[in-house]
């Protein structure tokens, strides 16, 4: 999943990295609802907020709501930064340092949510503002790694990019190309995905409420260490394969 720059990508890289990230981002936003009343997985609607509260001359909620912009921003800023500073290491180093990234500060959320958060509003407002960060991260790392194809955490591109393709997919003067159908699978794949991991992430949250976010961590945590298995078992087979004088000649 992260193995391959947008170059060498398959479609089987892109929906496997789709799938499990799409699951991971409605996790994150269904749980940030239950918990906190506030969505986390884009910043569509606190751009909305933004606007309502300077008009209301609300401005601590002003200042509450442009930090979350920009901290949704900055994780976008960084995950594009640190892929560009360590690619020279190898391009899979590179897309894992983010996700690695966004699990860290995953686990803080579970732990300090689980064990210390008392519900005061200034707690809600920093926890609100990491789940807005690490969604950055996610997102800004899912387009760069795939050339802009897959975006998890907005579903509105998501529904506007779907309806354009059925409506060429259907039309009697469209082909009906592998690419086109591709591209729909890949849309269905990340709305079935998302909704699968809104509704895990609902029920969990319910019955252990900030545990659920280990959870999420644990799906971040496939995405990384799913390609070094390959590897490591790529690598394995080939070296079973090799002829034995071979190995000799090389001890």
């Amino acid at each position: 999943m992260l193995r391959n720059d947008q170059k060498k990508r398959s479609t089987k890289d892109n929906l496997m990295l789709a799938g499990s990230t799409a699951t991971a981002a409605g996790m994150v936003n269904v749980a940030s609802v239950v918990a906190f009343f506030a969505f986390t997985s884009n910043v569509t609607g606190h751009v909305a907020v933004l606007a309502e509260e300077i008009v209301k001359g609300h401005w601590h909620q002003v200042y509450i709501v442009m930090i979350w912009l920009l901290l949704f921003l900055f994780g976008a800023f960084l995950a594009n930064y640190l892929i560009y500073s360590v690619v020279r290491k190898g391009t899979y180093v590179a897309h894992s340092v983010p996700v690695i990234l966004e699990i860290v500060v995953l686990l803080g959320v579970a732990f300090y949510g689980h064990h210390y958060y008392s519900e005061t509003l200034r707690e809600t407002e920093w926890l609100v503002g990491a789940l807005l960060f690490c969604m950055g991260l996610q997102n800004s790392l899912v387009s760069t790694i795939t050339g802009g194809v897959v975006k998890t955490t907005h579903v509105t591109g998501l529904f506007t990019d779907l309806g354009a393709e059925l409506s060429q997919w259907f039309h009697p003067k469209t082909e009906s190309t592998k690419i086109l159908k591709d591209r729909l699978t890949l849309r269905f794949t990340i709305l079935s995905f998302y909704l699968f991991g809104g509704l895990i992430g609902g029920w969990f949250f319910l019955r252990f409420d900030f545990m659920v976010f280990y959870l999420v961590a644990a799906v971040m945590l496939f995405v990384a260490y799913y390609d070094m298995t390959m590897m490591v078992t790529k690598k394995t087979i080939e070296k079973i394969k090799r002829p034995a004088h071979e190995i000799q000649e090389q001890n």
